[in-house]
């Protein structure tokens, strides 16, 4: 296994006791919330394998909850996340699924208020790493180490294309840059990595762009 850093080795700064079913729950969840663009009013996370399994000792839907609300893996406000939240106006439900997933440390989010929905799962890996795995039934790999932009437009002609152009047009540098689609002609989605922030006005610039649906944005 390569490491980018010590901090690979050593883990992450955080509020025990879990790096992977504390910390790395945590993050998942402040992922999910970053994409999802603002505090949700309704939360359902559902816990799968591990997760599932050791939540409670672990906490590790507490720190879905921290996530959700924004807060780091250090945060001390941690421990107390369910109680903020529920000042905060925030429903919040926790389920427990039986079914097997691809990897055993595995949360489903799914956030909504008034204006929107989303569905979000990710994994953590281990040391505080983690991954988003999908997001409204599309398949992607995002760790959250690099921003990131998700482009929801309909699979036509010139849209990738346009996007690509527009970033470069700005000097953005992707970093990677991955392209799905459920079904030809259909909704697809762009997941670009990028080596600096985008600021709004690339984002809106894109967002006015024939074809594009959606644009989200996730910064860890």
């Amino acid at each position: 296994m390569k490491y980018r850093s010590v901090f690979d080795i050593i883990g992450p700064i955080m509020v025990g006791p879990s790096s992977s079913h504390t910390a790395g729950a945590a993050k998942i969840g402040r992922l999910a919330r970053s994409i999802f663009g603002r505090q949700p009013k309704r939360v359902h996370i559902s816990l799968y394998g591990s997760f599932a399994e050791t939540y409670k000792g672990h906490a590790t839907d507490v720190a879905l909850i921290a996530g959700v609300l924004d807060y780091d893996t250090n945060d001390p406000r941690l421990p107390q996340a369910p109680q903020y939240a529920d000042e905060a106006g925030i429903e919040v439900v926790i389920t427990t699924e039986d079914a097997v997933p691809e990897h055993p440390n595995t949360a489903r989010i799914m956030m909504s208020d008034e204006r929107d929905e989303m569905e979000v799962a990710g994994i953590s890996i281990g040391g505080g790493k983690v991954e988003i795995t999908e997001l409204n039934g599309f398949e992607l790999k995002l760790s959250g180490q690099c921003p990131a932009i998700l482009v929801m437009n309909h699979d036509r002609y010139g849209v990738i294309a346009g996007v690509t152009q527009i970033l470069s047009g700005q000097h953005v540098n992707i970093g990677h840059m991955e392209v799905s689609r459920k079904e030809k002609g259909k909704m697809a989605l762009m997941v670009i990595e990028t080596d600096e922030k985008i600021n709004e006005s690339i984002i809106d610039e894109i967002r006015a762009l024939a074809g594009v649906n959606r644009v989200l944005r996730m910064e860890d």
